[in-house]
């Protein structure tokens, strides 16, 4: 670009000193060369001087001030970007919900809000289960993959609901072993099974189904493996089932499993299992035939169900079916020995949910529950309980055990991104008069429980 330059000066110069070397002598032609040359020097200087008397800057369309401030946002960048993985935020995501609720309960004659009522004071009851609470979940994902979840939930969480007093919902770590989806899974972590969550942010009612209160384990505490592979992800532990430390003369751990299948955009389907021993609460003592010495309350558990799903556009469609037994468990022992028997189970839960408006949605669901072998008996039911609803009729048969169905109607109002408001009617019904009336001290068929809430997360 430069010796353009020069070429033009030199030509433009040239023109303006025509020669006629017939008409010079050698002596004046040298002494215009000379004269020449003194200009395209005196020029380039005069062009360096130009060159150098712009701002760099001006390559870049930008003014001195507005790189000076450029400069400045960049320093304070890296300064937040070092602040912030020195002090572990990054990466890590903290988000949480609460959501106060109103339940009117017809047999218990009670209504009234309910919001971190501890869990131990009342027991797990269909009216009472893990509504009613607030939740901090904290989400760090670190360089490599490794992830780790710690989720508190005070009074409501899993911790409480087996006995333990813990705030803690969740203690997880995840692993990755060679690529991202091969995972190495340990911790505390509640039970996958089943269509329905637990967190009322993904709950589309306020209560859960009959099989989620009644016949599914509350947590896991072990290791295990989780695979995503396709469309298929799948997860396998050996883990202590509801709690989190075995006691003395207990040393076998359960196998848990959840199998998820993406069939495409709009549907899917999974199921889960448990195999091994958990706690027995009707196990207390010694086998009066065989002698076995059910005293550590911790017999084998056998559970398994499957569920499915259909959601696109406004139409949401969810149902699960479960079979359960768990040995020497039932309600009634053996009328003739004493002989503690094994309790079964086995039920069905339908869930269905319209858009019919952009912020409105309704829901229906219906459950069914089997239970009438031995006197009854569910997994951590194993007595006659008269509020849920369990067990054979006070008057009856001690063999026979009630059959429970449950019909829920909902409505649901996303007032913003972060609340919503949810109204729920339930109709509880057994096979036998098992739900007492406090009013009247009368045993009834049926009940009916009213709730709402707001729930608010970020």
């Amino acid at each position: 670009m430069r010796i353009a330059k020069l070429a033009c000066l030199t030509l433009a110069l040239a023109s303006a000193y025509p020669m006629a070397a017939s008409a010079q002598s050698n002596e004046e032609l040298l002494k215009e060369l000379r004269a020449l040359r003194a200009r395209v020097d005196s020029l380039e200087q005069k062009l360096k001087a130009s060159e150098a008397a712009k701002p760099a800057e001006a390559q870049w369309g930008m003014t001195q001030q507005q790189v000076a401030d450029f400069n400045r946002i960049a320093v304070k960048t890296e300064a937040l970007e070092d602040a912030q993985e020195a002090l572990g935020l990054k990466n890590l995501k903290i988000s949480g919900f609460a959501d106060p609720t109103y339940i009117y309960n017809q047999r218990q004659n009670r209504g009234g809000f309910q919001f971190l009522n501890p869990v131990a004071n009342d027991g797990y009851n269909y009216d009472n289960s893990y509504f009613g609470g607030a939740t901090l979940d904290f989400q760090k994902e670190m360089e490599g993959g490794t992830k780790f979840r710690l989720t508190l939930t005070p009074n409501r969480g899993t911790g409480s609901v087996i006995g333990e007093g813990s705030i803690v919902q969740e203690a997880s770590v995840s692993i990755p072993l060679g690529d991202l989806q091969t995972r190495f899974i340990a911790g505390q972590v509640p039970d996958w099974s089943g269509y329905e969550y637990q967190q009322p942010t993904l709950n589309k009612l306020i209560t859960h189904n009959l099989l989620y209160d009644f016949t599914l384990p509350t947590l896991y505490t072990g290791a295990g493996m989780e695979l995503t592979r396709g469309k298929w992800l799948s997860k396998v532990m050996l883990a202590n089932v509801n709690t989190s430390k075995r006691q003395a003369g207990e040393k076998a751990p359960a196998i848990v499993y959840r199998v998820d299948y993406s069939r495409g955009e709009y549907q899917g389907f999974g199921f889960a299992g448990m195999h091994g021993k958990a706690a027995n609460f009707r196990a207390d003592g010694a086998n009066p035939v065989t002698g076995e010495d059910y005293s550590t309350r911790d017999t084998a558990v056998n559970l398994f169900e499957f569920d499915a799903y259909f959601i696109r556009g406004d139409w949401t469609v969810q149902g699960q079916l479960s079979y359960g037994t768990q040995k020497a468990a039932a309600i009634t022992a053996d009328p003739v020995t004493g002989e503690l028997r094994n309790s079964r189970w086995y039920g069905f839960s339908g869930l269905v949910a319209n858009k019919f408006a952009p912020r409105w949605e309704a829901i229906a669901r219906f459950d069914y529950l089997q239970n009438r072998k031995n006197g009854g008996g569910l997994l951590g039911y194993t007595v006659a309980d008269d509020r849920n609803g369990i067990g054979p009729d006070q008057a009856g048969d001690a063999e026979r055990g009630t059959n429970r169905m449950a019909v829920s109607l909902g409505l649901s109002w996303l007032y913003n991104l972060n609340t919503t408001f949810k109204a729920e009617y339930r109709m509880d019904r057994a096979s036998l008069p098992v739900f007492m009336d406090i009013r009247s001290g009368e045993y009834r068929k049926s009940n009916n429980v009213l709730g709402t809430s707001v729930v608010v997360s970020f």
